[in-house]
Formats: structure tokens, C-alpha cells, sequence
């Protein structure tokens, strides 16, 4: 895995932000809730596990997008009408990118990048 990177994300409205397949999608409102279900997604493999199976052809899906990183942390925050995000992971940004829209579809916006 590469070093550490800090990504700084927007959703503008966590409560109606959910994935294209409601059996994977994020459910819940409350940014701590979504930084939980993040975090597990980057640190596990489970939620990338479920949604290859679910693929027509899952023996085809690249298994570059399948790693973990067990250090990841995700903090999270209302702020006024949007929330802020702060990933911490050495996953590169085409993993955390793909489990985003897993969870929440293209309903969140990319700030900044900087070394963790």
C-alpha cells in the first residue's frame, strides 16, 4: 500500500444520499453513522464482497478495487446544511471512490488531498 492520505469530501445532503442498490446503500442519516459504515467498507472487505457477488459476472470484476486497509479512519460532521468528511486511509483513491458510490452513489463531492 502507498503512504497515508487524508481526503476531505462534502455531501450536501447525507439524508437522501444513498447508493444505486438499496440492499448496499448507506441508510442512515447521521454523519457519525455514515463514518461508521464508511470506515468498516474501507477497513473490511465484507461490502466490496457482497457487492462483487452481486455483479453479472463477479469471476470478472477487478480485484484491484478489493483491498482494506485495517488503518483507515473516517470522521464526519454536520455542517450547516451539508456534512464534512475526513478519510485517512493509504487505499488508493479508485478503492475509496468506488465504496463511496457503493454507499452513497455520486452524492458526494471531492476537496482536497493532502499526506496524512
Amino acid at each position: 500500500m502507498s503512504q497515508a492520505q487524508r481526503y476531505y469530501l462534502t455531501i450536501a445532503d447525507l439524508a437522501t444520499a444513498r447508493g444505486p442498490d438499496p440492499d448496499l446503500a448507506f441508510h442512515g442519516s447521521s454523519p457519525q453513522a455514515f463514518a461508521e459504515a464508511l470506515q468498516q467498507a474501507l477497513r473490511q472487505t465484507v461490502l466490496f464482497q457482497r457487492w462483487k457477488a452481486r455483479q453479472p459476472d463477479p469471476d470478472e470484476v477487478d480485484n484491484s478495487l478489493a483491498p482494506a486497509d485495517p488503518d483507515a479512519t473516517v470522521t464526519a460532521e454536520q455542517d450547516d446544511l451539508h456534512t464534512d468528511v475526513q478519510v485517512v486511509t493509504s487505499l488508493p483513491h479508485a478503492i475509496l471512490r468506488h465504496r463511496l458510490f457503493i454507499l452513497i452513489g455520486p452524492n458526494w463531492q471531492l476537496r482536497d488531498v493532502r499526506a496524512a
